[in-house]
């Protein structure tokens, strides 16, 4: 895992509630600041066209539940959802099938191996282990309801543009460069196939879900869709429920598990939150009850997971108070008077 780099940062005196706006913003600003100076990590390039993104963009947001929206830097450049949608297309899943048959056929473990691993598979009796790896994520699409791949995409379409409230669109230009280089996918849901973990057209279901990683985003809108999970499943800029409050219990509860792939235990070691990660830059880290942050830089460790996006949530875990482990010590009651 990236050097997460925060020795000296303060710790927040609370972990109840975020402080008012003007704290957030400059908590915001400071993490912006401190990571904007790392430049460690490699753009993605085994997807020809996410090799053409800028290394120095860099942007950051934080919506809260209450809609309140903060901004900065490059907030507003559109990049693929990629593998960041796998957390939002399982909590579509279970909202549709419920949580005994999303646990039954996806599971909810690590696997401890790289997201597109075969490996997980074969050792695991062709069980996909969790929604967070290509594994995983393939049967989590195939299992969408529909009669055809064109009725599970209006269904994934639809309901990630709730999350980000807004209509998203797809890139073209990756959802093409990722058709003519996802072979490994191909023969990951071909696998599946054979193990019965897909009972559709397995080309079809890898179709969708590569459909599914070109939509277009950015880091307002990954903050919104995390505060979306972080609300109970509530829009809190639309106001509209996604989602119940149990789907996003149980979706924080995978992601972190395994959002973060074969890093996810150092990254909830160090950072205390909910997170995916996405090979476009992408990264949203979730408080449960209080808001989320969405962040794009391109710049990626070994294991796919943005260096600035880490640095930035790390810096704000502890400036706001947000790990889901920390807590500050009660008033101690006072020592009873003992009588003479």
């Amino acid at each position: 895992m990236v050097e997460l780099d925060v020795a000296g940062v303060a710790q927040a005196s609370h972990t109840g509630t975020l402080p008012p706006r003007d704290g957030v913003s400059l908590a915001l600003r400071a993490a912006y600041d401190h990571a904007l100076a790392h430049r460690e990590g490699a753009v993605a390039d085994y997807i020809p066209v996410l090799a053409e993104a800028d290394p120095e963009a860099f942007g950051l947001s934080l919506v809260d539940v209450t809609g309140s929206v903060h901004d900065i830097g490059d907030s507003r450049v559109e990049f693929s959802i990629q593998s960041i949608s796998k957390a939002f297309v399982y909590a579509l899943l279970c909202d549709a099938v419920g949580h005994e048959q999303a646990l039954a056929t996806v599971g909810v473990n690590n696997t401890g191996l790289p997201f597109n691993s075969v490996v997980a598979i074969e050792l695991n009796d062709g069980h996909p282990m969790n929604p967070m790896v290509n594994a995983g994520a393939l049967a989590t699409t195939a299992l969408i309801p529909g009669d055809s791949p064109d009725e599970r995409w209006e269904t994934i379409h639809r309901g990630l543009s709730a999350f980000a409230g807004r209509t998203l669109d797809v890139d073209e230009v990756v959802f093409s460069s990722e058709s003519a280089t996802n072979q490994r996918n191909r023969a990951i849901a071909r696998l599946l196939e054979s193990y019965g973990r897909i009972r559709h057209d397995p080309d079809g279901v890898v179709e969708v879900y590569t459909r599914q990683c070109a939509l277009l985003v950015d880091a307002h809108d990954l903050a919104v869709m995390g505060a979306t999970l972080a609300d109970g499943g509530v829009n809190p800029v639309t106001g509209e429920r996604v989602v119940g409050a149990e789907v996003a219990r149980d979706t924080l509860a995978v992601l972190a598990a395994s959002g973060l792939y074969e890093r996810s235990g150092e990254w909830l070691f160090e950072i205390g939150l909910p997170g995916k990660s996405g090979v476009a830059g992408g990264l949203v880290t979730i408080a449960p009850g209080k808001g989320a942050v969405g962040s794009y830089a391109p710049r990626l460790d070994t294991a796919g997971n943005s260096v600035r996006g880490q640095i930035a949530a790390a810096h704000l875990s502890r400036t706001l108070g947000l790990n889901v482990f920390a807590s500050t010590p009660r008033t101690a009651p006072p020592v009873p008077e003992v009588a003479p």
